[in-house]
């Protein structure tokens, strides 16, 4: 056990609840130490060691030893001391109450009795073995709950410690515990809540992707097409018997601003989903994604795929390419950067995605201090996935996003291939 650090003004507060947790562990050892030489004192005072000692001495250590008595009785903590048959010697009034027990009833049989089967043989070879190792104290379980079993059959969990005391008379063991249920309660129904949130949020991911899906479709086929249909119009008015200079220049213009309209139409429909990557695989998607960023911003993305001819689902094409997208109109926002490196690898049963630039990195942004959303998105369609994200970055040497997937998730759905030469064989519904 280690002393409490000091703490500074602005860290009193912070420094109390730990004072106060390491105060209740120094007391507990103490207790715990206490019990198990009460216990050893009252089997070797035997009458005559009585008889041989001055009245005072033998007034001292009744006092002590109601003292002792005392503090065990009125501890929160369920107190237990077995010899080395671990056969019960001790059981306060709150291993009575934990156990639902009476100690008249505990007292003499074996400890075995409040353990679960399962766990019985594992637990008697755990005292044994602390008995060896000469520790005078430890904590019993690790991170590992332990179980105990009440005189109704019902089991609860707990966390304990353990003290050993020898004399040439054997040893004894003390073990002091506290039910933890009302704790892993909480921590349990707080996993379930995570989990919960976690569908939740992938379920909004797959129904946003939906109506991106559907929206990029309609403005591409629908919208599309009324604007192709409209052109047609005006070129057959335009060369049609008296339409004059005036009108054919109108109608000329007309035509412009409909190019216009149905390349933003068509700009809109990619960002929101690009067909190329339903009708053509994730690696053209990709390909067409990164050049299109050159395009626009000026910064140079470098290409590494090796996955060409990879099948991937539907859902983890989709994954991987919003990744990307994320990852690069970062890029675009905070990173300052001229160059980006992207790569999208196999390496045995995994599938690696590495996005690298060489701008400021992340201490250096504007937003350095605010919570990303665009990186929690990219962690959550990496864990929709069971994958894994790694943030790699410092000052001045840019930002670096690394997922990795197993591949059979990116595989697990109706496949399409990556491969064009397939397209004919394995047609997008």
């Amino acid at each position: 056990m280690s002393a409490p650090r000091r703490n500074t003004a602005s860290q009193r507060g912070v420094g109390r609840p730990a004072r106060l947790t390491s105060m209740v562990g120094m007391a507990g050892a103490l207790l715990l130490t206490a019990s198990t030489a009460f216990m050893a004192l009252r089997r070797k005072g035997t009458e005559a060691a009585k008889a041989s000692a001055p009245a005072s001495t033998q007034a001292s250590a009744r006092l002590d030893e109601a003292r002792l008595r005392g503090i065990i009785r009125s501890s929160m903590e369920a107190i237990i001391t077995i010899d080395e048959n671990q056969r019960i010697v001790m059981f306060n009034p709150m291993a009575e109450r934990l156990f639902g027990c009476p100690a008249a009833d505990a007292l003499g049989t074996s400890l075995s009795r409040f353990v679960p089967e399962r766990f019985r043989a594992g637990h008697e070879a755990h005292v044994r073995q602390f008995g060896v190792t000469g520790v005078s104290d430890r904590q019993m379980g690790g991170r590992r709950i332990l179980y105990g079993l009440r005189a109704t059959g019902g089991e609860f969990p707990f966390e304990a410690s353990i003290s050993q005391f020898g004399d040439e008379n054997g040893k004894l063991y003390t073990v002091m515990l506290r039910d933890i249920s009302a704790q892993v309660d909480a921590e349990r129904s707080l996993q379930r809540s995570h989990e919960e949130l976690r569908e939740l949020s992938a379920n909004l991911l797959n129904i946003r992707e939906e109506e991106k899906s559907r929206i990029a479709r309609e403005l591409h086929d629908d919208l599309g097409q009324q604007l192709t249909a409209l052109k047609m119009d005006i070129s057959s008015l335009e060369l049609s018997a008296g339409t004059g200079a005036d009108a054919r220049a109108q109608l000329r213009g007309m035509q412009r601003l409909i190019d216009a309209t149905v390349a933003s139409m068509r700009r809109i429909a990619a960002d929101l989903r690009p067909v190329m990557l339903d009708d053509l695989g994730l690696v053209p998607a990709i390909d067409w994604l990164a050049i299109d960023f050159t395009n626009r911003y000026g910064i140079d993305v470098e290409r590494r795929i090796d996955a060409r001819h990879t099948i991937f689902s539907r859902d983890g094409a989709t994954a991987i390419f919003r990744i990307v997208q994320e990852a690069l109109t970062n890029v675009a926002r905070h990173a300052q950067a001229t160059h980006v490196d992207l790569a999208l690898y196999l390496e045995g049963d995994r599938c690696i995605l590495r996005i690298a630039d060489d701008g400021i990195g992340a201490h250096e942004r504007a937003d350095a201090g605010r919570k990303s959303f665009g990186l929690i998105g990219i962690r959550e369609r990496a864990h929709g996935l069971d994958g894994s994200v790694l943030i790699e970055s410092g000052k001045g040497q840019g930002f670096a996003v690394t997922v990795t997937f197993p591949l059979a998730a990116l595989q697990q759905d109706e496949p399409f291939s990556d491969n064009p030469e397939n397209i004919e064989e394995e047609p997008l519904q």
